[in-house]
């Protein structure tokens, strides 16, 4: 996707998009450096946008691997479809709906969850839902990875997992925090 087309989705929605500007390598890569690549077998992508992080945790996977991606945005969802990797699953709905997929997917825990999810827009409670559902399908030793471009959020992660490691990421615009939270 073009830098303009993501421009004009992300104007278009701030409240869901969450930004108007794609995340630059140095971001994607802080996210996830934070990934044991050779233990995990399903990881949660929440809030996928254009497929930018998407990419890079794809590169990264063994073969056996499964990415299961949330994205609200039709036209996001179109593009990360065309992907074309048969290890990424595409959910168009939100990750409210984590559950509903995972019994689908007859799958039992999540290794890693990666978001982009933007919280702050979002009301406290199904933020707080969010996160409580990702806790609750993480295997023990988990992490959860979330980004965001300012620390207002920092205490939802706290309430849910405890311990909460913080990242800062100069190269971004704007830039940006990587939240780490491991499950105990």
């Amino acid at each position: 996707m073009k830098r303009i087309d993501f421009l004009v989705e992300g104007l278009k929605d701030l409240k869901t998009v969450g930004t108007i500007t794609r995340s630059s390598r140095y971001l994607c890569k802080n996210m996830i450096k934070h990934i044991n690549f050779q233990e995990a077998d399903l990881i949660v992508e929440l809030g996928a946008g254009d497929g930018v992080i998407t990419r890079f945790i794809l590169e990264k996977m063994k073969p056996n691997a499964k990415l299961l991606v949330f994205e609200v945005n039709p036209k996001f969802c179109e593009i990360l479809r065309n992907i074309g990797d048969d290890r990424l699953i595409v959910a168009e709905d939100s990750a409210e709906e984590l559950a509903n997929y995972m019994q689908r997917l007859k799958a039992n825990k999540v290794d890693y969850v990666v978001s982009a999810l933007p919280f702050v827009a979002l009301p406290k409670e199904l933020g707080l839902d969010i996160v409580s559902k990702c806790h609750q399908f993480m295997k023990q030793g988990g992490r959860y990875v979330q980004v965001h471009y300012s620390l207002l959020t920092k205490k939802l992660y706290q309430s849910v997992f405890g311990n909460v490691d913080v990242n800062f990421v100069p190269l971004n615009v704007p830039p940006a925090f990587v939240l780490v939270s491991e499950k105990k």
